[in-house]
Parts: structure tokens; sequence; C-alpha cells
């Protein structure tokens, strides 16, 4: 496979999921000069709550988004004031976080970056980073303090059984009718029995049911890129491309196209109980009270491009966009 097609593929990945070239060109710069890519740390910016934000997971009664440029922020009061970590080890676009309490958590990014932080996310320490391989690390899942799976580029599944200490690629087997494992793993997420599911192009899903160790793939009839998923009241629910939103109530075998009333992709769904949330870009917002069956739509006035959502109890929402986190929005 030579370097123009390498450079052509993954610049096309991150712009289809709504992120930069900077990290892309850090990388190119590299490969150029002959040497290997040098951590550099995030910066503490006075602009830092601008910044595209990506991912978003609970700490305890903490909240942690991360995104561009290493920026990673956190809100004690549900969103409502924002500040940003004191140290993280890398300046480099950060797609995706998974807390397993208040103080442990992951955040993965950009030139195969993981970060691992022992105190809610006020600090990072780098565990993994394989800026060579033009693999950017899309998504991750922690099951508790040691089992934990993160997923990215060109079917890249690493797996840790020791909290992130050492982390194993688990090689897949091609899906159907393609000779080669070389799908684009966009994002994670479990539902109520154990098992892991990755979204992934071409309307599959990967499912595992030992934690990230073996595969399987699950056709939806769908061709499109699933750039998110959520299990939701006894559903999968999974959306991405030009308002595609599927849902499945019998584990995958069976699949319902959903009627999003819209044709603006869909990049981050949220669910608590039976309510579902999905946004995404020009200011999509999606609500569902029946499990993700049927969603009453709505756009913002500022047609912000939202990225990522989390469910509070109190029926409220926290949206993240390429501007940043965005006021806690209600029902």
């Amino acid at each position: 496979m030579n370097n123009a097609f390498i450079t052509r593929t993954l610049r096309a990945s991150l712009v289809a999921l709504g992120c930069g070239l900077a990290s892309l060109a850090a990388i190119a710069q590299a490969s150029a000069d002959g040497a290997p890519p040098v951590a550099v740390p995030a910066q503490r910016v006075a602009h830092a709550l601008q910044a595209e934000m990506l991912g978003i997971a609970g700490a305890g009664p903490r909240f942690v988004a991360v995104g561009d440029h290493g920026v990673v922020l956190l809100s004690d009061d549900a969103g409502k004031a924002w500040r940003q970590a004191k140290s993280v080890p890398v300046d480099v676009k950060l797609n995706s976080t998974s807390f397993v309490d208040a103080k442990q958590g992951w955040a993965v990014g950009h030139r195969g970056v993981i970060l691992h932080t022992q105190d809610g996310g006020e600090t990072w320490a780098l565990q993994r980073m394989a800026a060579q391989e033009d693999r950017p690390l899309f998504a991750v899942h922690f099951f508790d303090a040691s089992h934990g799976v993160a997923v990215g580029l060109w079917s890249l599944v690493l797996v840790t059984d020791d909290g992130g200490k050492s982390w194993k690629e688990q090689k897949l087997t091609p899906p159907p009718g393609s000779k080669t494992a070389d799908l684009n793993l966009l994002a994670l997420f479990a539902d109520g029995k154990g098992r892991l599911l990755a979204t992934a192009e071409k309307g599959m899903l990967l499912v595992s049911d030992d934690q990230g160790h073996a595969w399987r793939y699950i056709e939806t009839g769908y061709k499109g890129s699933f750039w998110t998923g959520v299990a939701a009241d006894g559903a999968w629910v999974v959306a991405g491309l030009r308002g595609s939103l599927y849902r499945s109530t019998d584990d995958g075998a069976h699949w319902d196209r959903i009627d999003t009333h819209s044709t603006s992709s869909i990049t981050g769904l949220a669910a608590r109980g039976s309510r579902v949330l999905a946004v995404g870009l020009d200011g999509l917002v999606l609500d569902s009270q029946d499990g993700g069956a049927h969603f009453k739509p709505a756009l913002r006035e500022d047609r912000l491009s939202l990225t990522a959502a989390t469910l509070l109890p109190d029926d409220k929402a926290i949206l993240l966009s390429r501007s940043g986190p965005v006021d806690a929005a209600s029902r």
C-alpha cells in the first residue's frame, strides 16, 4: 500500500468524522523528516472552552470532555461551568473517553494515543503512542479498572487486561464479502447483557461477547457509515451519515430504519432509561421517549454542529460541539 493512498484514506476518514487535519499534518511532517514523532504536551489556553470537543464521560459527579489539541475540560456542576485539565501530555485530537469511577479514566485519539488518569481527569499519563502507523483511535470503553478496548482506523482493535499497562492488538477476520479487515471502527457502546459493540463503515456492526477479544459481524442492510451507537431500553440504536438511524430489538437479527425527518449527519447518541437523544451537524437535535422507536426533530437556531451528548438525571443534557461545550439543554 503506497504512502499516497494511506494519506488520502486517512484524510477522508478525518474529514468524514468532522475532524481537522492538524494531526494528519503533524504525522506527515514527521514521516517526511524521517524522525519518530515526539509527544508535545497540550497547552493551557484562554480559549480552551471554544475548542472542538468530541467525547464526554461521567467521572462520578464530574463530567470530562476531550477534544482538539489535547484539550480536556472538566465540569463539577453538570455542565454549567468548565475548566481545563491541569496536565495532558499530548497536543493531538482526542476523540473519546471512558471512566470506571470518579478517579480512573482513559482517553484515546490521533497518533494512536491512549491516555490514563487517576485523579478524575486533572492530570493524564501517556500509556501508548504509535504515530508512525497513521492509525488514529476513535473510541474507548472500559468495563472495569482492568479490562478495556480501544478501536480505530482500518479495523484496529486494542485490548488490555491490566488497566492499560499493556495493549494487545486483536486481528479481525474479514467481514462478509471482503478479503481484508479494513473497516474504520468509529464508536463503542455496551449493552445490558455484557456485550460490546463497535459501529463501522458499510452499515456494519461488530459485536464482542468476551470484552473485545473475539468479534463477529452484523449487517444492518445500510451501506453507509455508522458514527455512533447506544443501547436503550433493550434495543440497539445506531446512527450516522445523512440522518441515517437504525434500531434493532432482537440483538441485531432484524433492523428498522427510523425516520429522523432530516438529512443532517448524526454524530452522537445518548440514552437514559427509555429516552434517547441524538445530535448532529447543522444543529440537529432528535429526542425519543420510547427507546429510539420514534424521534421528535429540532434544529438549534445557531445551527451549531454538535458532536456528542450525555443525559442528566433531571432530563437535561450536556452537548458538545465544534465550538466547545454547549449549555445544558432541557428536554
